[in-house]
């Protein structure tokens, strides 16, 4: 009698083709972390230094990760980075940017 097989998917968190795609899943984790480091240093004004260069190293990050993400948990993991990031970026330059109070 002929059985259905399924294919073993479990292998990566991040992999739904069934491949490991370790390069891809550490830009993902490197943006998430650089996006609510970014995100949560942004919520405090005299953190700004800090806050927007991670949102501009999680925004270069992602969007390199976008470039050559292979699968759908990859982009949307790079997506949540991604804002994180930007929303960080964006109040970080509001309060003083890459530059403000050390370059006068």
């Amino acid at each position: 009698m002929a059985q259905a097989m399924r294919p073993h998917t479990a292998t990566s968190l991040f992999a739904t083709d069934g491949k490991a795609h370790p390069f891809q899943d550490t830009l993902v984790g490197v943006t998430l972390v650089l996006g609510v480091i970014a995100f949560v240093t942004a919520m405090f004004h005299n953190l700004h230094l800090i806050s927007s260069w991670a949102g501009l190293a999680g925004i270069a990050t992602g969007a390199y990760g976008q470039f050559i993400s292979v699968t759908t948990r990859e982009r949307f993991g790079l997506i949540l980075g991604l804002g994180a990031s930007a929303v960080g970026f964006f109040l970080g330059m509001a309060h003083g940017g890459l530059f403000g109070g050390i370059v006068g």
